[in-house]
């Protein structure tokens, strides 16, 4: 039988044989969760799948200068980038792992210069190699298969990262919201607190009141001015945090005030069955689980013999002139089978470890996704009991402003000192602050909520692919 001949029957078998793929197919690990959320009945559990989509989550607030801080951070976070390049890494590996189903070609060109007894001999060679190491267990494909999966867990990393930078900026932008309403709210204070001193200070002067009356309207003003600026700096840091997530120094961005703080997104009374699919660190967690039982595979092919079917074809010769000639021709052709016969239970090691690693793949999945159920929980609770807060809250601050209508109406009449005065003003100014402050962590917990979802609550919200798979 002709080589060639006998090397297409190889090829024959070796596909034939190549639809044999060693080690466990995929299948997603079985999580224990409950059907339902515990605290808003009718939010049901979602299976996890790949983070594909950005989702303009912050447009339930409504606010035009957050959303150009996250087209900017989008643009220039470090941290993104990083990420990003992380998934690029990925993506070419997957290529890399690919490459070898295909043969691989070889040229080599040569001179060499020799002698013996005083006779030198001198050699010219060119030649052309082709050589196939044939899949016929799997090895490639599942190294293949895992280097997908582990792709797509990096695509979902990238996501991931992209998604609690976005968290942070939101959270960090509400708050600096929720201390210019506080500003807002010192500097009419401070407005009435001097008008308030001035009207003592004649009533004093007029014998009225005691010097004490003066001290005291004197002591609130200042320890009010003195809140006020401590404001200065709360909004500032919050400021430069925001400018290191847009990729920014602090001293290139200003954020403006406005007059209003953004208001609360309107909570679902259900959500879609899919409700966790966004969720990017689930969806990482689950692809790592499949690279490593596709690596099972791969440990399994060692225990069998390689097959590499290989040509090589040139010329060589000592002269340039007859190089290129029947007689200075070469060739070879043939397959190659190689198989370890004893390691001292090196495969069975390799094998172990694998299966150990996909283990721990699973229990980490499963521990991802339990934990996340858990912050979507605890947004929950949270939510429920600011909001019964704010309303208590609510009717504090309104019994507090008139007890200090009251109080300030005896104060005029004569019938109280100033003391009761400043007890009743700084009474409702902390009900007013405490409110803010309320509505401000409500904000931030409605962030949470949407974070710990994965990027909302509605599935019409996507706009954008991530990655291409």
């Amino acid at each position: 039988m002709k080589p060639s001949v006998k090397l297409s029957a190889l090829a024959l078998v070796a596909v034939v044989l190549s639809g044999c793929v060693l080690g466990p197919d995929y299948q997603r690990p079985e999580t224990s969760v409950p059907l339902e959320f515990r605290h808003t009945p009718g939010w049901k559990i979602a299976q996890p799948a790949a983070q594909d989509t950005v989702v303009a989550w912050w447009s339930l607030y409504n606010d035009a200068t957050l959303t150009q801080l996250l087209k900017q951070l989008d643009a220039s976070n470090q941290n993104l980038r990083e990420a990003e390049a992380a998934w690029r890494e990925a993506r070419a590996l997957v290529g890399g792992s690919r490459a070898a189903l295909y043969p691989k070609a070889t040229g080599q060109v040569g001179s060499t210069r020799s002698s013996r007894d005083e006779e030198a001999s001198k050699s010219n060679e060119v030649a052309l190699g082709l050589s196939w190491q044939l899949d016929i267990w799997g090895q490639v494909r599942r190294q293949v298969e895992s280097s997908e999966a582990s792709a797509q867990a990096s695509a979902a990393q990238w996501a991931g990262v992209r998604l609690s930078q976005q968290s942070e900026l939101v959270q960090n932008y509400l708050q600096l919201r929720v201390i210019d309403e506080q500003m807002r709210l010192l500097d009419a204070t401070i407005s009435a607190y001097q008008r308030s001193l001035q009207l003592t200070q004649n009533r004093y002067q007029a014998g009225m009141v005691t010097r004490a009356d003066v001290s005291q309207a004197l002591t609130q003003l200042r320890n009010t001015q003195a809140q006020r600026l401590d404001l200065d700096w709360q909004r500032a840091r919050f400021e430069h945090a925001i400018a290191l997530l847009v990729g920014t120094t602090p001293n290139a961005l200003h954020i403006g005030s406005v007059a209003d703080v953004p208001a609360l997104p309107r909570l679902p009374i259900s959500v879609p069955s899919a409700l966790l699919e966004r969720r990017p660190d689930i969806a990482a967690a689950e692809r790592q689980v499949m690279a490593a039982n596709a690596e099972i595979g791969v440990a399994k092919t060692a225990y069998f013999p390689d097959l590499t079917l290989s040509a090589t074809g040139g010329y060589r010769g000592s002269n340039l002139a007859d190089w290129i000639s029947m007689p200075n021709r070469f060739w070879s052709i043939g397959p190659q089978f190689a198989m370890t016969l004893f390691d001292a239970g090196a495969r069975r090691a390799k094998t172990e470890q694998a299966q150990a690693r996909y283990d721990q793949q699973v229990a980490r999945y499963r521990q991802t996704t339990l934990q996340a159920i858990g912050e979507v929980e605890d947004a929950l609770v949270q939510l429920n009991v600011y909001a019964q807060e704010i309303s208590v809250q609510r009717e504090a601050l309104a019994a507090a402003q008139d007890t200090l209508r009251l109080i300030d109406n005896q104060y005029q009449a004569g019938f109280v000192d100033y003391l009761a005065v400043s007890s009743a003003q700084a009474t409702a100014l902390n009900s007013e602050r405490t409110l803010l402050n309320l509505l401000g962590t409500q904000l931030t917990a409605s962030v949470q909520l949407i974070s710990a979802l994965g990027g909302g609550w509605d599935k019409d919200q996507a706009v954008n692919k991530l990655y291409e798979p």
